[in-house]
């Protein structure tokens, strides 16, 4: 069976800085909001909506990052191939408010951090999403 799904690396524009949107899901481990495409949705649509339903941020995208594609073992549905859509986006508005049912807690990072808590307790197929979006936006991985 096939699922799709679509999110992106959030970030925001400070004054004198920029920050990455970071998850951490109910597997205690670092992640990108993401979530399934329903039947009348682009997937764009999808990742904007992933985005906002997880952690209450609104954005807009500014290009497509990266398709990353995995396995994984559904108890009642068997095995099942994921394919996951993920974009660059940029925050417009909103208020960071987790959405408790699938993550634990949501927070924005310096880039430095974010890079870190990736590479320490990060899925590996998000690295390079993630390490493409920060190239894209000229931002360091380390201090």
């Amino acid at each position: 069976m096939k699922e799709v799904s679509a999110g992106g690396v959030v970030y925001r524009r400070q004054p004198n800085h920029v920050e990455i949107l970071m998850i951490e899901d109910r597997y205690m481990k670092v992640s990108l909001p993401k979530g399934k495409q329903e039947s009348e949705e682009t997937i764009e649509q999808t990742a904007l909506r992933e985005v906002r339903e997880e952690t209450g941020i609104e954005g807009e995208i500014r290009e497509p990052l990266e398709v990353i594609y995995y396995q994984y073992y559904h108890p009642q549905m068997g095995q099942i191939n994921k394919e996951v859509h993920y974009y660059l986006v940029e925050a417009t508005g909103g208020v960071l408010v987790p959405q408790i049912e699938e993550i634990n807690k949501v927070q924005w990072m310096e880039p430095t951090k974010a890079w870190k808590m990736q590479q320490e307790n990060g899925y590996e197929n998000n690295d390079s999403v993630i390490s493409k979006a920060f190239d894209i936006l000229g931002l360091p991985k380390e201090g």
